[in-house]
């Protein structure tokens, strides 16, 4: 049996925070969903789900149950304790062993992490959560100064895969003008956006000024992640940050 694959982020956390972003290999999962699907809203065996979840915990030596969310695309934070999954789009942990997770299958997660160890957060950073403000909310339920945060972007949708139209642009451009140097034109009257350059924009105007990571398609390495922009239907990948 295959073992569970991650992703560790690259950036200069504290000892003991420890991140992870899953990859689609090692798990129970078939057909669509092979085989680490995390996701258990995606129509995959929910046996073969719990099995994969199992495996995470597992794998990473978990402290606790993932916060699993209930994401919508908005800018709501999850707090713990949160009770049993939260309708939000982030989540903040103040204390060790609390796991922060979102899943992914192209929208961006947005790691972060103070620099001396106190906390840590996590946001869904597709189109329109980055419009509705989720970094910047996240960045304000973190207790420091956002200049002592660190964060790091996962692997998400490129900005040669990720085509929009112009309603994505213009939402976009009206909460930051200079957000236009993020998008260039496609075919007729769709855009190609780079959601990497939005989120670094959006970080740094919360005052957020070492970041990580970025870069990684999704949608261009089908043996690793799961694209819903690529397979619809398909699974998910998991996003994690804790301390120890």
């Amino acid at each position: 049996m295959a073992e569970p694959g991650f992703v560790v982020p690259d950036w200069p956390a504290p000892p003991a925070v420890r991140a992870a972003v899953t990859l689609r290999s090692g798990g129970a999962s078939t057909g669509r969903y092979a085989s680490f699907n995390l996701g258990d809203h995606v129509g995959d065996d929910p046996e073969a789900v719990a099995e994969n979840r199992r495996r995470l915990g597992q794998a990473l030596s978990l402290p606790a149950e993932p916060l699993w969310l209930d994401q919508v695309h908005g800018a709501t934070v999850a707090r713990f304790p949160a009770g049993l999954r939260p309708r939000a789009d982030a989540a903040v942990a103040l204390e060790p062993g609390q796991v922060c997770a979102v899943l992914v299958a192209d929208c961006l997660p947005v790691l972060l992490a103070d620099r001396a160890g106190g906390c840590v957060g996590i946001a869904h950073a597709g189109w329109r959560g980055l419009a509705a403000g989720v970094i910047e909310e996240t960045v304000r339920s973190l207790p420091v100064a956002a200049s002592s945060l660190i964060a790091w972007l996962g692997p998400a949708i490129g900005p040669a895969a990720f085509e929009v139209g112009p309603e994505v642009r213009a939402a976009m451009i009206a909460a930051d003008p200079g957000a236009d140097m993020c998008f260039r034109a496609g075919a007729g009257d769709r855009w190609l956006a780079d959601l990497f350059g939005l989120a670094r924009r959006r970080l740094a105007r919360a005052g957020v000024a070492a970041i990580h990571g970025g870069g990684c398609c999704t949608v261009a390495d089908p043996a690793a992640f799961f694209s819903f922009r690529r397979d619809g239907i398909t699974g998910r990948m998991a996003a994690l940050v804790w301390r120890e």
